[in-house]
């Protein structure tokens, strides 16, 4: 028994490392710094480049064009989802603070993509979401409020085309989703997405270990 455990933990120090590898394995340009170090100055968490870049692979294989940001923060994921999708693609991102939307723009010119390529909303997600078209987008992305984190996915399935995809940031809530001591409402929220994703008939989910944690699920046809 001590010579499992002690595998155990050589097994569990490896995989941390192999983690930390892939998370830190995308290279970030001079515009995705700049965007990452104005999220810095402020306070605001963003995705980490191994979530950036599962972001970005997934919009390339979604063939996306129409894109709903939920959370736009200082423009970190807003690049990576531009740079999956179509050329012609359309990023429409919601935020509570315009002055945070200003940054991304700044930020989204930098990295070259032109003005068109970009929407943005400020207001609060669950005011926003119900104004956009049914089934007219390819990708949801939620980096939003974790206690409205299963509104949103009821609004993600409306905007889905058939075969669109909707993911969700921060759903380890640095480790607290799985620790059994008591949490704070949101973790419990979070816990209760997870529950409803992995049951739900009409997805197919998976959780990458990317980031914070990264759910994504396929709306089913």
């Amino acid at each position: 028994m001590r010579q499992l455990r002690g595998q155990e933990r050589a097994i569990t120090a490896n995989r941390q490392t192999s983690w930390a590898f892939a998370d830190a394995f995308v290279a970030e340009d001079e515009a995705l710094r700049w965007a990452r170090e104005r999220a810095h100055e402020a306070g605001l968490p963003s995705v980490s480049p191994g979530t950036g870049g599962a972001l970005r692979l997934l919009a390339a294989t979604a063939d996306a064009k129409a894109v709903a940001e939920i959370g736009t923060g200082t423009g970190v994921s807003g690049i990576y989802l531009l740079l999956g999708m179509r050329p012609d693609g359309v990023l429409t991102t919601v935020d509570l603070q315009p002055e945070r939307q200003q940054l991304a723009k700044t930020a989204f010119r930098a990295a070259g993509f032109a003005g068109n390529r970009a929407r943005f909303i400020p207001g609060r997600a669950l005011d926003v979401l119900p104004r956009l078209a049914d089934g007219g987008y390819d990708l949801v992305f939620c980096d939003g409020d974790r206690l409205e984190y299963l509104d949103y996915l009821a609004e993600s399935l409306r905007l889905l085309r058939p075969g669109g995809l909707v993911c969700f940031e921060g759903v380890f809530a640095d480790g607290r989703t799985i620790d059994s001591s008591a949490q704070p409402a949101e973790v419990q929220r979070v816990r209760e997405l997870l529950r409803t994703v992995r049951e739900s008939q009409d997805l197919v989910a998976s959780l990458l270990p990317v980031g914070d944690g990264l759910l994504c699920a396929v709306r089913r046809g």
